[in-house]
């Protein structure tokens, strides 16, 4: 079997780019060539072209790993992405990429590729840990060691923050007007918090080029959702005999894709909203309510299959007492948001639970379950400070906590940025405040909650039911 590329014969029924791609002129610069880019951006933006051809071609970066970019110079920029339904499995090949580098091996190409006026777009799906947060302050942490090294050598970054910095930098200098930054990862008003820590960075290296960035810059929020999974070898098998050929970046996703955005895009943007983007004002609710909602449960979610020995979400959900869980926590979270336009939000928990089930996704819950410091302040921790204020249940806020510290002591072990900390709060558990060290984690819980007898009471509750339901299984 033949690999993939632009003179493979494909099979019937495969869907295929339907603009030229011998065109094809780069108008986006993609830091973080991931599974979720490749399953979500990259498909709205060729959606958008298939509609609106115009030269808005995808540079695609890995910021270390360079495997990925180099699969995708063999395959011509051409990978699958596999779509898995109740109705049955489609392929569609992504060809929207139009450039690809490592930016670890080809950091002044990439340089280039920033300071190029034809790049309007720079767009981010680099995961919470990548950005350089400083969880207390939620500004720019200079002790992060990405970021720490690019502040000491800014003509060298390694960082998406300083990659930005470096590109704007060049672009003013040249007189050339900046890029838009648009941020695709789930941090709250994620691109009001990079615009922060990109003008922070500056007013290190160039006070002068901060206050430009400040005033001049735009990096719209926006909310990405889609389900998916690492690939497997049986993601790639399954590619095989959808297409007919081999892909190394083959990939497989549910049929539901969602993308809100604020659409500020001074230098112009593709056709999003004529390929089902929702461009908006304000992105918050949406945001909000995706986080607390659906990246919320999935936490949870991971967390009881990890203490019940089930490998994928889907695995969870086939239990009916769990799957129960994981609808208490969507009516807990829906109770603190706002009303979101357009979104009927008891039907929204209804799809999620649906999507959450689908037997055809085998999304990992060791997988979601990482970093885990990273994502519990925005799913779990904010809502539970709104809740502790208005007087609401904090219950099910403080289970997916609980689960979280007893799913850690039973691994003894965490795929997480804090790990060391992690492991020491297992080994300073007591039976009477097992929680309390991982309470007094710096700067990772609210005043708010870390302050509250009733807060902890119902961590250490949680905690202790999940224990105990560990010994007796």
């Amino acid at each position: 079997m033949t690999r993939l590329s632009s003179q493979t014969l494909l099979k019937d029924g495969v869907s295929l780019p339907e603009f030229d791609r011998a065109t094809l002129l780069p108008g986006i610069v993609h830091l973080g060539f991931g599974a979720f880019h490749r399953a979500h951006q990259a498909v709205f933006t060729q959606r958008a072209l298939n509609l609106d051809p115009d030269a808005w071609g995808i540079v695609a970066v890995n910021l270390r790993s360079s495997g990925p970019i180099r699969d995708l110079e063999v395959q011509d920029g051409l990978y699958t992405v596999i779509t898995r339904g109740p109705d049955g499995d489609s392929a569609e090949v992504i060809g929207v990429t139009e450039d690809w580098l490592c930016a670890a091996e080809d950091l002044p190409e990439l340089l280039d590729h920033l300071a190029d006026p034809a790049i309007r777009i720079v767009t981010l799906t680099v995961t919470e840990k990548a950005y350089g947060i400083d969880p207390a302050t939620v500004g720019l942490d200079p002790a992060h060691p990405s970021i720490a090294a690019d502040l000491a050598l800014p003509d060298r970054p390694s960082s998406a923050v300083g990659l930005l910095v470096a590109g704007l930098s060049r672009r003013r200098a040249e007189g050339i007007a900046p890029f838009t930054v648009l941020t695709c990862d789930n941090l709250p008003s994620n691109g009001r918090v990079l615009r922060r820590l990109v003008v922070e960075f500056a007013a290190v290296t160039d006070p002068e080029l901060s206050d430009w960035i400040a005033t001049e810059v735009s990096f719209p929020c926006s909310m990405v959702d889609r389900i998916v999974p690492a690939a497997t070898d049986a993601t790639r098998t399954l590619a095989a005999t959808l297409t007919g050929a081999e892909d190394a970046l083959a990939i497989e996703t549910e049929p539901f894709i969602q993308w809100v955005i604020e659409d500020d895009f001074p230098q112009g943007r593709p056709a999003w909203d004529k390929a089902g983007a929702v461009m908006v004002a304000n992105v918050e609710p949406y945001e909000n309510m995706k986080l607390r909602m659906l990246n919320g449960a999935h936490t949870l979610i991971a967390h009881l299959g990890i203490l019940n020995g089930l490998e994928h979400v889907r695995d969870v959900m086939a239990v009916p007492e769990l799957a129960a869980q994981a609808r208490v926590h969507m009516l807990a979270a829906q109770a603190t948001l706002a009303p979101v336009p357009g979104i009927d939000l008891d039907r929204y928990s209804d799809d999620l639970l649906a999507r959450f089930a689908n037997p055809a996704i085998a999304h990992r819950n060791i997988q979601i379950a990482m970093d885990s410091t990273q994502k519990l302040p925005q799913r779990i921790l904010m809502p539970a400070v709104d809740a502790l204020e208005a007087g609401q249940d904090i219950t099910p806020f403080a289970r997916v906590v609980g689960a979280w510290i007893a799913a850690t002591a039973k691994r003894r072990d965490a795929d997480d940025p804090r790990r060391a900390e992690l492991l020491a709060a297992v080994q300073a558990m007591t039976d009477d405040d097992p929680a309390g060290p991982f309470l007094g984690l710096p700067g990772l819980f609210p005043p708010a909650l870390s302050d509250s007898a009733t807060w902890r009471a119902a961590v250490n509750a949680a905690v202790t039911e999940f224990a105990s339901a560990e010994r007796n299984a």
